[in-house]
C-alpha cells in the first residue's frame, strides 16, 4: 500500500492540471456516456458538473488491474485473441507508467479515470481497445476498482494500527513501575499501572483491527461482470476475474451489486470508530500536558510554539488529531445521507461516495502515521505523578474490599469507608495517615494489618482479578501482547 501511496502522490502532480485546462473552450469531445440516441450535444456546463477525474484519478492502478483481469477473461471465452489480450495488457501497463511519471493529460469531457484510460487504450490499439469493455459496464467497473482500492487501504490502516499498538507495548517495560491515578468522570478513582493504561489502548486498537478484518471480508467480493444492472448475455466467466484479482467470492445478484455501497459505509464506520479512539487518547494527553496535570512530556519534534509567547510548547499534533477525526465522522454522515432513499439500482449519486471515503482514509492514515512516533517519544513525569498520588483517596475502594473480605456487607462497607474518607478530608490527610483508632471506630477488631492495603502501592498489589491492574496480571498481558504483535 505504501508503494501505491507514492503512486498516488505522483498522480496528484498532474491531476491539478484539470483545473488549469480550458477544454470547454476547445470543443471537447462529448461524454462517452452519450450514445447516438441524443439529438444534441451536452451543455458545456455539464462536463464540469459531472466530472470525477479530479478525485477518482487515484483509482488508476486498480482500474488497470481490473481491466487486465477482464481482458484475460475475454481471451478465455474467445472474445479476444491471445495477441489482442497481450496487446491490451502491455498497453495498459504503459499507460500506468505514464500516469505515475506525470505524462498524462486530463479532459473533463471524458468524465472519469476509467474513460481516460480506455480512451488512451483506443488511441493506441483502435478496435482492439474498443473490445475491452465487452461484458461490463462502468457501474461494475467502478465498483470493482473501488473495492480493490478500499481493500488495499484497509490493509494499510491495519498495519498503521499495528505500529501504534507496538509503540504502546514497547513503553510497558520502562513504565511498568509507574502508578497513575485512574479516572472516572474525570475524578480520581483507583490506582493503575501505567503499563495497564498503555495496554487499554492496545485492546481498543485490536478491536479496530478486528473490525477491519471483518469489513474486509465483505469488501473482498467481486462486482466485475454484473454489468449495468441485469448482467450480460456475453458468456463471461466471473470466477476467473475474481480469482485473478484476489477476491474471495463473486457477488450473486446483479441488481444488488449495481446499487451496493454497504462496503463503503462499513469502511467509513470502521474508520470513525478508530477516529473516536484516537480523539479520546489525544484529549487525555492534551490534559496530561497541561501544567495542572503535568503528567507527560511530548517529544519536541511533535510540538509547536507560539508566534507571540516564547515559552509555549503546544501539543498541536494532538489537537489536530482530535480535530481531524471529526472529519472522519463527518464523512460517515455524508455517506449515510447520500445513500438514504436511493432506489435500485445504480444512481449517479453514488459518484459522490469517493470524496468522502477518500478523505476518511487519508485523515485516519495521517493521524495513525504520526501517532505512533509521538507515543514512542513521550515520557512520563514520574516525580510529578508520584507527588500527587495520595490525592483523591485512590485506595478507598481497596480498603472497602478489605472490610468485605472480613465479612462486612458491601453496602455497609461502602458507607463506612465513605465516612472515613470524610474524616480524612477534614484532617487533610491520606487514609494511610489516619491513626488506627479511626479505623477501629468502624470495627473494633481491626489492627495494624489494615495498613497493608493502604497507599497506592499496596492498593495496586491487592488486586487479583483477571484483567485487573494487578502487577502479575499486567505482566502476563504484556507477554501476551508481545507475542501477538511479534515483539
Amino acid at each position: 500500500m505504501r508503494k501505491q501511496t507514492l503512486c498516488f502522490q505522483a498522480l496528484f502532480r498532474w491531476t491539478y492540471l484539470l483545473h488549469l485546462t480550458q477544454q470547454e473552450e476547445s470543443n471537447p469531445v462529448d461524454s462517452p456516456s452519450r450514445s447516438g440516441v441524443f439529438d444534441a450535444a451536452a451543455d458545456n456546463r455539464v462536463a464540469s458538473f459531472t466530472e470525477s477525474i479530479s478525485f477518482d484519478a487515484r483509482l488508476y492502478s486498480y482500474d488497470i488491474l481490473g481491466s487486465i483481469a477482464h481482458a484475460k477473461m475475454l481471451q478465455e471465452i474467445g472474445i479476444l485473441t491471445a495477441d489482442e489480450a497481450v496487446a491490451i495488457e502491455t498497453t495498459l501497463l504503459e499507460i500506468k507508467t505514464k500516469i505515475e511519471v506525470g505524462d498524462f493529460q486530463t479532459n473533463i469531457a471524458l468524465e472519469d479515470i476509467h474513460m481516460h484510460i480506455e480512451a488512451l487504450l483506443i488511441d493506441e490499439l483502435g478496435d482492439v481497445g474498443r473490445k475491452l469493455h465487452t461484458g461490463r459496464s462502468r457501474n461494475d467497473q467502478v465498483s470493482t476498482d473501488f473495492r480493490l482500492w478500499v481493500r488495499a487501504a484497509l490493509d494499510n490502516v491495519d498495519q498503521l494500527l499495528l505500529n501504534l499498538q507496538q509503540a504502546f507495548v514497547n513503553r510497558c517495560g520502562d513504565d511498568h513501575d509507574v502508578i497513575l491515578p485512574g479516572y472516572t468522570h474525570l475524578q480520581r478513582a483507583q490506582p493503575i499501572l501505567a503499563s495497564h493504561y498503555w495496554l487499554a489502548y492496545c485492546e481498543k486498537l485490536q478491536r479496530d483491527r478486528q473490525r477491519i478484518a471483518d469489513c474486509r471480508k465483505r469488501v473482498n467480493v467481486s462486482s466485475l461482470g454484473v454489468a449495468a444492472v441485469a448482467g450480460t448475455s456475453i458468456p463471461i466467466n466471473r470466477d476467473t476475474t475474481a480469482e485473478l484479482l484476489g477476491f474471495e467470492g463473486v457477488a450473486a445478484n446483479s441488481l444488488d451489486v449495481s446499487s451496493d455501497r454497504d462496503f463503503v459505509l462499513e469502511s467509513a464506520f470502521v474508520l470513525s470508530t478508530i477516529a473516536i479512539h484516537l480523539s479520546g487518547w489525544a484529549e487525555e494527553w492534551i490534559l496530561w500536558k497541561t501544567a495542572e496535570f503535568d503528567f507527560i512530556d511530548l517529544p519536541h519534534e511533535f510540538c509547536t510554539g507560539s508566534s507571540i509567547m516564547p515559552q509555549k510548547i503546544n501539543p498541536d499534533i494532538l489537537e489536530l488529531i482530535r480535530g481531524k477525526t471529526g472529519r472522519v465522522v463527518g464523512s460517515l454522515q455524508t455517506l449515510l445521507i447520500i445513500l438514504k432513499g436511493l432506489p435500485l439500482a445504480y444512481n449517479r449519486d453514488l459518484q459522490e461516495d469517493k470524496p468522502a471515503l477518500f478523505d476518511a482514509f487519508d485523515t485516519i492514515t495521517a493521524c495513525l502515521d504520526i501517532a505512533a512516533p509521538l507515543v514512542a517519544g513521550a515520557s512520563l513525569n514520574r516525580e510529578k505523578i508520584a507527588a500527587s498520588l495520595d490525592k483523591g483517596f485512590l485506595d478507598a475502594t481497596t480498603l472497602m474490599e478489605y472490610l468485605i473480605l472480613r465479612g462486612t456487607p458491601q453496602r455497609t462497607a461502602h458507607h463506612l469507608i465513605g465516612s472515613l474518607v470524610a474524616v480524612a478530608t477534614k484532617q487533610n490527610v491520606a487514609l494511610k495517615d489516619l491513626p488506627l483508632e479511626e479505623f477501629q471506630k468502624l470495627d473494633a477488631d481491626l489492627d495494624e494489618d489494615i495498613y497493608g492495603v493502604l497507599g497506592v502501592q499496596n492498593a495496586v498489589a491487592a488486586f487479583t482479578s483477571f484483567g485487573s491492574t494487578a502487577p502479575d496480571q499486567v505482566a502476563a498481558q504484556i507477554t501476551a501482547w508481545k507475542e501477538r504483535l511479534g515483539l
